[in-house]
């Protein structure tokens, strides 16, 4: 009996441990989707052309966003259109006169804290959209897809809302 009441203050403890710990998972960050620009290097072309891909991107999401409202959707619209973000950053490489191509792929990762105009968005594990231009070993550009802060002349109500929401979770 005592082996057993033993056992069970054990379980207990260590699910009280386990639950107090700070979660290094999407949590709260799970309503974001992020897009993160890698430049091949640190060259000034290299650097440049991570601008001109960049407002190629945001041109080519912008249509594709205007009537997203949800993250689920986003992450389908930018999985449908891989192929069409990747080719529309290859034209401007390619245009450019690079010999390295763009990668476009989703993925979950660790992202600093960062801060886009008046909103905040915490350190934590996002989903993103991830742009390698070539080695993908330059400095970066980075903005949140969804809620479309990327897309500020059409921020709506619900990025808002979120950040709203986001801030009142740290209170």
């Amino acid at each position: 009996m005592k082996k057993i009441v033993a056992l069970l203050f054990c379980v207990i403890g260590i699910g009280i441990v386990v639950l107090g710990l700070p979660q290094q998972s999407k949590g709260e960050n799970s309503d974001f989707l992020r897009l993160h620009i890698r430049a091949n290097s640190n060259s000034v072309a290299d650097q440049d052309i991570k601008y001109e891909v960049r407002q190629e991107i945001v041109n080519e999401l912008t249509p594709i966003f205007v009537n997203i409202t949800s993250k689920r959707a986003a992450m389908e619209a930018l999985e449908n259109n891989l192929s069409r973000i990747e080719a529309a950053a290859n034209r401007v490489l390619s245009a450019g006169e690079f010999s390295y191509k763009a990668r476009a792929s989703l993925r979950t990762e660790f992202f600093p804290t960062r801060h886009y105009n008046e909103y905040s968005v915490p350190e934590g594990v996002y989903d993103a959209l991830i742009i390698n231009l070539g080695t993908g070993e330059g400095d970066n550009w980075w903005c949140v897809v969804y809620p479309p802060l990327c897309f500020l002349e059409n921020k709506s109500a619900v990025t808002e809302e979120l950040f709203t929401v986001q801030s009142s979770k740290k209170s």
